[in-house]
């Protein structure tokens, strides 16, 4: 009705949407749901109904984040054009009822699946596997309960034929791997909780009866990213036995994400030496301890890579130098790479050198210069500080890289040197990071809008020159070297927070600003900013970066008072285009005005706010719950009792669930012991993506899964 009427004030202008070519209004259409296309848009109009059902908008369905499909929907979907769908992506659709999964048989003609984070059981499984002759990729979680032998001949006949698998694991298993014996690439990730609900320690032993050899022969890519916890390390290292025995010839991606420390054993060593022998990489990713000490780089050889990942490695700059990029010969190939906690990276020898000195601006330079074409570069986590050089600090390095798209630093990397050897500190950098009694210092003022402050020094800084230079980022995360969330994943919250890095002292509001030129910019991350005094940039941001999607605010300024509310809330007001807000400020108030501001904020889909000693007004939640209709997520960490917590979170989810099938509510006390019992039951969409805070950039090599 909305279109017809659409039409009716259009005519009357002189134009008439129906009067555009077919190809124009496809390309229009392209940016609508699949589901509203089919079940709405079509029934509008004869020319609408046979464009909604062209072969270019129905052979991929995408519905990973409809959050408002339902089963009903998804059924008379499947009903209407499920012979014509050949790739359907239902990744994370966690509030279907597994039931929703049998109507995926009516797409017979389907090559590409996509279930991750869908609850399916091994019979459900089979059946419809049993009917997808046409099948070669798969993607799936395997869950408590799962069992191979429930698999029909049917099934592991279409299996056989998949060359293509993504398996989330929450139990120790093989899944579906050993009936995949044309696989070419293999995606797993390790989800094993050390314990049981019940308190029980777990076991990283197989199920009895489960085959034991995996068929790799054909393996080109390989990639594992561990949970923390002893037993997904255990799992992997029987995914990998059979790695070791005989290494795939084709083999030319081989990426191993593991936390902590994943020590190398006699196997994995084989393994390593045959790659070293027998394959030339694209892509390589390896533990710490497997790298560390070893002179494994040196012989390993590489084809045409296009990602490289050395997160926590003590690797020095020189062996990066000589090792890796060859002395700055054939590395234009590489678009990605992550040196994250990789302290000594751009040092000369990690020997005798401590972490907080200056960096080699050569290597970095020989970086750039062999690297020229990374769209995707991590170097938070570490002490990058540069000299006094003119012309050598790493701002003005990284501005020669013009293709980048995303960007990770850590704040200390971003100052200004002469600024910060001219200037002796003030007295809001000195007061301590910490929490305790707070101290009463002079407020400088700044300018609240974009002209005044465009007035200022900053433009003369390296950090708002590499942010003009870097026009098409989307993606920036200035990260303190020092910074470690509140957020747990197995543990408990953390209490304490390490002080910022000498060097970050200096960066504030001015630095904020300069972010401003990143028009283009989508995802936006600040953590631990010391000399934050009214958060006046943010409110530039605001007004400048329309195209800003998700944004995540952690320890600005001092920790006892949040002293860039105020700004925040005159950001909030013009980020229309803002789909997820992630928060984490001890102290925080979630109050009437702060959600009155974020009501502002039509397309916001999930918030998260992590606050020790934070607060927050129930009535306020409701009533922003009641008017922003797009939110599915909120999380809330705060100091409030546990009475106070549950209340609120019954009383959204019955005023709301109804209405949004996606919705996912969790509100608890940060510091409550039973925490991670209540983490692990959060989906693993929103777990992974905004709840737990991370350094999300080239954390996996471009387009790993589709």
């Amino acid at each position: 009705q909305e279109i017809v009427s659409g039409e009716s004030e259009e005519e009357s202008n002189g134009v008439n949407l129906m009067e555009f070519s077919d190809e124009i209004l496809l390309h229009i259409l392209s940016y609508v749901p699949c589901t509203d296309l089919v079940l709405n848009v079509r029934r509008t109009c004869r020319k609408l109904a046979t464009l909604c059902l062209d072969k270019s908008l129905t052979h991929t369905v995408l519905l990973q984040k409809d959050y408002k499909v339902n089963k009903d929907k998804v059924k008379q979907l499947m009903r209407d054009i499920g012979k014509e769908i050949y790739q359907l992506n239902m990744a994370g659709c966690y509030w279907l009822p597994s039931s929703t999964i049998d109507h995926v048989t009516r797409c017979k003609n389907l090559v590409k699946l996509n279930l991750s984070g869908c609850h399916i059981t091994s019979l459900r499984l089979s059946k419809m596997l049993s009917t997808l002759q046409h099948l070669r990729s798969l993607a799936i979680d395997v869950n408590p309960g799962f069992d191979a032998s429930q698999l029909s001949s049917e099934c592991k006949a279409t299996l056989s034929r998949v060359s293509e698998l993504k398996q989330t694991l929450y139990t120790p298993s093989y899944g579906v791997v050993p009936c995949c014996t044309s696989l070419e690439k293999l995606l797993l990730y390790f989800e094993i909780l050390d314990r049981s609900r019940e308190g029980f320690m777990l076991s990283g032993q197989l199920m009895v009866g489960e085959s034991n050899v995996p068929h790799y022969q054909n393996l080109r890519v390989f990639y594992a990213r561990l949970a923390p916890g002893y037993v997904n390390q255990e799992v992997v290292r029987l995914y990998l036995a059979v790695l070791s025995d005989r290494t795939p010839e084709n083999l030319h991606a081989f990426l191993i994400s593991a936390p902590g420390s994943f020590a190398e054993t006699g196997a994995t060593k084989n393994l390593l030496d045959s790659m070293a022998r027998n394959v030339r990489l694209d892509a390589l990713q390896l533990p710490k301890a497997w790298i560390n000490g070893s002179g494994l780089l040196q012989h390993l050889k590489f084809n045409n890579p296009f990602y490289f990942s050395f997160s926590r490695c003590t690797l020095s700059g020189g062996h990066l130098i000589q090792r890796v990029i060859n002395g700055g010969k054939d590395l234009k190939s590489l678009t990605s790479l992550n040196l994250s906690g990789c302290v000594h990276c751009l040092a000369p020898e990690s020997l005798f050198r401590k972490a907080e000195d200056d960096i080699d601006s050569s290597i970095l330079e020989s970086l750039v210069v062999s690297c020229c074409n990374l769209r995707h570069l991590n170097l938070s986590a570490a002490h990058h500080h540069s000299s006094e050089s003119i012309g050598n600090h790493l701002c003005q390095l990284l501005s020669r890289l013009k293709h980048l798209l995303s960007l990770a630093l850590p704040v200390c990397s971003i100052t200004d040197v002469a600024a910060n050897v001219e200037k002796p500190p003030t007295a809001s950098n000195l007061v301590p990071q910490t929490f305790g009694r707070k101290v009463r210092i002079g407020i400088q003022t700044y300018p609240r809008n974009l002209a005044d402050q465009a007035n200022q020094k900053i433009e003369s800084s390296v950090f708002w020159a590499l942010m003009a230079s870097l026009r098409f980022l989307e993606t920036l995360e200035i990260i303190g070297s020092s910074f470690s969330s509140a957020m747990p994943r197995n543990e408990p919250a953390i209490r304490n927070s390490l002080p910022p890095c000498v060097r970050a002292q200096s960066v504030g509001d001015s630095e904020v600003a300069a972010i401003s030129q990143l028009t283009y910019l989508q995802s936006l991350t600040l953590a631990q900013l010391p000399n934050i005094l009214t958060g006046s940039g943010l409110i530039s941001i605001g007004l400048q970066c329309q195209h800003l999607r998700t944004l995540s605010l952690a320890n600005l300024g001092m920790m006892g008072k949040v002293v860039y509310m105020s700004a925040l809330m005159d950001m909030l007001k013009h980020c229309k285009c803002l789909k997820d807000l992630r928060l984490e400020q001890p102290y925080f108030c979630a109050g009437a005005q702060f959600f009155q501001a974020l009501s502002h904020c039509s397309s916001l889909q999930r918030l998260c706010i992590v606050s020790r000693s934070g607060t927050l007004q129930s009535d306020a939640v409701m009533s922003f719950m009641a008017n922003c209709l797009e939110v599915i997520m909120c999380h809330m960490f705060m100091g409030e009792s546990l009475t106070v917590c549950k209340n609120l979170q019954q009383s959204i989810v019955r005023s709301f669930q109804a209405d949004r099938p996606a919705l996912n509510v969790v509100i608890f006390p940060l510091l409550h012991e039973d925490l991670t019992e209540v983490i692990r039951d959060v989906p693993m969409r929103h777990l992974d993506e905004i709840t737990l805070f991370k350094s999300r950039v080239a954390e996996e090599p471009p387009n790993l899964w589709w």
